[in-house]
Protein backbone atom coordinates (compact mmCIF):
# COMPACT_ATOMS: atom_id res chain seq x y z
CA UNK A 1 0.00 0.00 0.00
CA UNK A 2 1.29 3.36 -0.76
CA UNK A 3 1.20 6.12 1.74
CA UNK A 4 -1.84 8.20 1.68
CA UNK A 5 -0.44 10.61 4.42
CA UNK A 6 1.23 12.93 1.61
CA UNK A 7 -1.00 13.07 -1.24
CA UNK A 8 -0.09 16.93 -0.87
CA UNK A 9 3.52 16.40 -1.63
CA UNK A 10 4.83 17.15 -5.10
CA UNK A 11 5.30 14.17 -7.63
CA UNK A 12 8.84 14.67 -6.98
CA UNK A 13 8.94 13.09 -3.36
CA UNK A 14 10.68 10.06 -2.47
CA UNK A 15 9.61 6.35 -2.30
CA UNK A 16 10.39 4.35 0.55
CA UNK A 17 10.08 0.60 0.40
CA UNK A 18 9.59 -0.64 4.18
CA UNK A 19 10.37 -4.55 3.66
CA UNK A 20 8.85 -6.54 6.99
CA UNK A 21 8.57 -10.13 7.42
CA UNK A 22 5.75 -12.76 7.62
CA UNK A 23 5.02 -14.41 10.74
CA UNK A 24 6.72 -17.80 11.37
CA UNK A 25 6.83 -19.72 13.95
CA UNK A 26 10.43 -19.93 15.92
CA UNK A 27 12.29 -23.23 15.77
CA UNK A 28 13.81 -22.60 18.93
CA UNK A 29 10.92 -21.54 21.18
CA UNK A 30 7.78 -22.62 19.44
CA UNK A 31 6.62 -19.71 19.70
CA UNK A 32 4.78 -17.11 16.85
CA UNK A 33 7.46 -14.45 15.77
CA UNK A 34 6.68 -11.45 13.73
CA UNK A 35 7.97 -8.24 12.96
CA UNK A 36 8.94 -5.88 15.46
CA UNK A 37 6.55 -2.51 15.75
CA UNK A 38 8.79 0.35 16.83
CA UNK A 39 11.63 -0.84 13.68
CA UNK A 40 8.66 -0.14 11.77
CA UNK A 41 6.38 2.55 13.06
CA UNK A 42 9.70 4.86 14.42
CA UNK A 43 11.54 5.02 11.17
CA UNK A 44 7.94 5.33 8.99
CA UNK A 45 7.21 8.49 11.23
CA UNK A 46 10.93 10.22 10.20
CA UNK A 47 9.92 9.02 6.73
CA UNK A 48 6.43 10.73 6.85
CA UNK A 49 7.88 14.36 8.64
CA UNK A 50 10.11 14.33 5.43
CA UNK A 51 7.56 13.82 2.93
CA UNK A 52 8.51 10.45 1.45
CA UNK A 53 6.20 8.01 -0.06
CA UNK A 54 6.13 4.95 2.06
CA UNK A 55 5.23 1.24 0.92
CA UNK A 56 5.29 -1.57 3.00
CA UNK A 57 5.77 -5.10 1.24
CA UNK A 58 6.65 -8.41 2.60
CA UNK A 59 8.71 -11.65 1.34
CA UNK A 60 5.14 -13.16 0.66
CA UNK A 61 2.65 -10.76 1.20
CA UNK A 62 0.16 -10.63 2.98
CA UNK A 63 -1.42 -9.59 6.27
CA UNK A 64 1.82 -8.78 8.72
CA UNK A 65 1.53 -9.65 12.73
CA UNK A 66 4.13 -8.54 14.91
CA UNK A 67 6.48 -9.90 17.90
CA UNK A 68 4.15 -10.03 21.16
CA UNK A 69 6.97 -7.78 22.89
CA UNK A 70 7.35 -5.27 20.79
CA UNK A 71 2.85 -4.86 21.18
CA UNK A 72 2.41 -1.38 23.51
CA UNK A 73 -0.52 -3.49 24.54
CA UNK A 74 1.22 -6.34 25.19
CA UNK A 75 -0.01 -7.95 29.32
CA UNK A 76 3.92 -8.33 29.56
CA UNK A 77 4.38 -4.13 29.25
CA UNK A 78 7.38 -4.61 27.86
CA UNK A 79 6.72 -1.81 24.95
CA UNK A 80 4.27 -0.15 26.77
CA UNK A 81 6.40 3.29 26.37
CA UNK A 82 6.04 2.86 22.76
CA UNK A 83 3.18 5.64 22.25
CA UNK A 84 4.45 5.87 18.38
CA UNK A 85 3.46 2.38 18.13
CA UNK A 86 0.59 2.52 20.56
CA UNK A 87 -1.09 5.41 17.67
CA UNK A 88 -0.29 3.39 14.56
CA UNK A 89 -1.64 0.34 15.74
CA UNK A 90 -4.83 2.08 16.65
CA UNK A 91 -4.63 3.97 13.31
CA UNK A 92 -7.32 2.77 11.24
CA UNK A 93 -5.15 4.66 8.38
CA UNK A 94 -1.99 3.15 9.07
CA UNK A 95 -3.15 -0.51 10.06
CA UNK A 96 -3.87 -0.61 6.36
CA UNK A 97 -0.11 -0.56 5.57
CA UNK A 98 0.14 -4.17 7.31
CA UNK A 99 -2.91 -5.66 6.49
CA UNK A 100 -2.61 -6.75 3.39
CA UNK A 101 0.95 -5.96 2.10
CA UNK A 102 1.78 -6.69 -1.16
CA UNK A 103 4.45 -9.22 -2.19
CA UNK A 104 8.14 -8.58 -3.36
CA UNK A 105 8.33 -8.50 -7.13
CA UNK A 106 12.10 -8.13 -7.90
CA UNK A 107 11.55 -4.75 -9.11
CA UNK A 108 11.67 -2.82 -6.65
CA UNK A 109 14.72 -0.86 -6.57
CA UNK A 110 13.44 0.65 -9.99
CA UNK A 111 10.57 2.03 -8.27
CA UNK A 112 11.57 3.07 -4.81
CA UNK A 113 14.80 5.04 -4.15
CA UNK A 114 15.46 3.33 -1.07
CA UNK A 115 14.67 0.34 0.75
CA UNK A 116 14.01 0.07 4.23
CA UNK A 117 14.46 -3.86 6.14
CA UNK A 118 12.62 -3.79 9.15
CA UNK A 119 13.68 -6.22 12.05
CA UNK A 120 12.01 -8.29 14.53
CA UNK A 121 12.02 -12.08 15.16
CA UNK A 122 11.19 -13.62 12.50
CA UNK A 123 13.79 -12.50 10.05
CA UNK A 124 15.98 -14.40 12.02
CA UNK A 125 14.27 -17.49 10.88
CA UNK A 126 12.82 -16.04 7.54
CA UNK A 127 15.29 -13.66 5.61
CA UNK A 128 18.44 -16.09 6.36
CA UNK A 129 18.47 -18.41 2.82
CA UNK A 130 15.67 -16.05 1.25
CA UNK A 131 16.69 -15.36 -2.59
CA UNK A 132 13.57 -13.16 -2.80
CA UNK A 133 15.05 -10.69 0.37
CA UNK A 134 19.02 -11.24 -0.49
CA UNK A 135 17.50 -10.08 -4.24
CA UNK A 136 15.59 -7.03 -3.15
CA UNK A 137 18.82 -6.14 -0.69
CA UNK A 138 21.77 -6.48 -3.21
CA UNK A 139 19.27 -5.00 -6.43
CA UNK A 140 19.22 -1.53 -4.50
CA UNK A 141 22.71 -1.84 -3.63
CA UNK A 142 23.98 -2.38 -6.76
CA UNK A 143 21.27 0.14 -8.45
CA UNK A 144 23.06 2.59 -6.01
CA UNK A 145 19.68 3.27 -4.17
CA UNK A 146 20.30 3.47 0.00
CA UNK A 147 19.91 0.09 2.08
CA UNK A 148 19.17 0.17 5.21
CA UNK A 149 18.89 -2.79 7.79
CA UNK A 150 18.31 -2.59 10.94
CA UNK A 151 17.92 -4.96 14.41
CA UNK A 152 17.76 -8.74 13.40
CA UNK A 153 17.30 -7.99 10.07
CA UNK A 154 20.38 -7.33 9.34
CA UNK A 155 21.13 -11.30 9.67
CA UNK A 156 20.75 -10.56 5.63
CA UNK A 157 23.89 -9.36 5.39
CA UNK A 158 25.49 -12.19 6.59
CA UNK A 159 25.14 -13.76 3.25
CA UNK A 160 24.03 -10.97 0.87
CA UNK A 161 26.77 -11.19 -1.85
CA UNK A 162 27.30 -8.64 -5.11
CA UNK A 163 27.71 -9.72 -8.72
CA UNK A 164 31.62 -10.61 -7.90
CA UNK A 165 30.71 -13.04 -5.27
CA UNK A 166 31.62 -10.74 -2.35
CA UNK A 167 30.11 -10.14 1.04
CA UNK A 168 28.15 -6.34 0.32
CA UNK A 169 29.80 -5.88 3.93
CA UNK A 170 33.30 -6.60 3.03
CA UNK A 171 35.18 -3.29 3.16
CA UNK A 172 32.25 -1.73 5.27
CA UNK A 173 31.48 -0.96 8.68
CA UNK A 174 28.32 -1.85 9.63
CA UNK A 175 26.07 -2.52 12.85
CA UNK A 176 23.02 -5.01 14.26
CA UNK A 177 21.75 -7.00 17.45
CA UNK A 178 24.56 -6.94 19.96
CA UNK A 179 25.43 -9.90 21.75
CA UNK A 180 24.98 -8.51 25.50
CA UNK A 181 21.24 -7.61 23.87
CA UNK A 182 20.82 -11.00 23.13
CA UNK A 183 21.78 -12.29 26.52
CA UNK A 184 19.53 -9.39 27.96
CA UNK A 185 16.58 -10.92 25.85
CA UNK A 186 17.02 -15.04 26.78
CA UNK A 187 17.68 -13.68 30.22
CA UNK A 188 14.28 -11.89 30.72
CA UNK A 189 11.92 -14.75 29.21
CA UNK A 190 14.78 -17.67 30.75
CA UNK A 191 15.88 -19.50 27.76
CA UNK A 192 17.65 -19.10 24.41
CA UNK A 193 15.62 -16.72 21.45
CA UNK A 194 17.54 -17.28 18.68
CA UNK A 195 19.24 -19.75 16.38
CA UNK A 196 22.39 -17.61 16.25
CA UNK A 197 23.81 -14.40 17.07
CA UNK A 198 24.61 -11.98 14.50
CA UNK A 199 27.23 -10.24 16.60
CA UNK A 200 29.49 -13.66 16.34
CA UNK A 201 28.62 -14.10 12.72
CA UNK A 202 29.34 -10.80 11.58
CA UNK A 203 32.88 -10.57 13.60
CA UNK A 204 33.67 -13.96 11.98
CA UNK A 205 34.14 -12.59 8.12
CA UNK A 206 37.04 -10.91 7.35
CA UNK A 207 37.54 -7.21 6.22
CA UNK A 208 34.30 -6.23 7.60
CA UNK A 209 33.87 -3.98 10.25
CA UNK A 210 31.09 -4.73 12.67
CA UNK A 211 30.44 -2.75 15.69
CA UNK A 212 27.97 -2.06 18.50
CA UNK A 213 27.65 0.82 21.07
CA UNK A 214 26.18 0.58 24.69
CA UNK A 215 22.86 -2.09 24.72
CA UNK A 216 19.49 -0.78 23.76
CA UNK A 217 20.26 2.57 23.23
CA UNK A 218 20.06 4.10 20.12
CA UNK A 219 22.72 3.80 17.14
CA UNK A 220 22.74 3.59 13.67
CA UNK A 221 25.82 3.47 11.10
CA UNK A 222 25.92 5.18 7.58
CA UNK A 223 28.85 3.65 5.07
CA UNK A 224 27.85 5.14 2.11
CA UNK A 225 24.75 3.83 0.68
CA UNK A 226 24.73 1.16 3.28
CA UNK A 227 22.57 2.23 6.62
CA UNK A 228 22.26 -0.24 9.26
CA UNK A 229 20.48 -0.42 12.93
CA UNK A 230 21.66 -1.95 16.03
CA UNK A 231 18.20 -2.64 17.62
CA UNK A 232 14.56 -1.81 17.77
CA UNK A 233 15.58 1.61 19.70
CA UNK A 234 17.85 2.66 16.47
CA UNK A 235 15.36 2.58 13.94
CA UNK A 236 14.53 6.14 13.94
CA UNK A 237 18.20 7.37 13.74
CA UNK A 238 18.70 4.53 10.67
CA UNK A 239 15.64 6.35 9.36
CA UNK A 240 17.39 9.82 9.60
CA UNK A 241 20.74 8.52 8.28
CA UNK A 242 18.62 7.30 5.41
CA UNK A 243 17.22 10.68 5.11
CA UNK A 244 20.67 12.47 5.09
CA UNK A 245 22.01 9.85 2.49
CA UNK A 246 18.84 10.34 -0.06
CA UNK A 247 19.48 14.42 0.20
CA UNK A 248 15.66 15.32 0.35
Amino acid sequence: MSANLNVTRPDSAMRVLMLAANPAVSSVTGWPVGFWWAELTHPFHVFAEAGYEIEVRSPDGGTLVPDGYSDPDDESGYSAHDFVSRGFKHSPLHRRYIEDTPALTGDEASEFDAIFVVGGQSPMFTFRGNEAVQRAVVGFFEAGRVTALVCHATCVLLDARGPDGSLLVEGRTWTGFANSEEQFADDFVGQRLQPFWIEDQARAIEGSNFIVDQRFRPFAVRDGLLVTGQQQYSGAAAARLVVEALGA
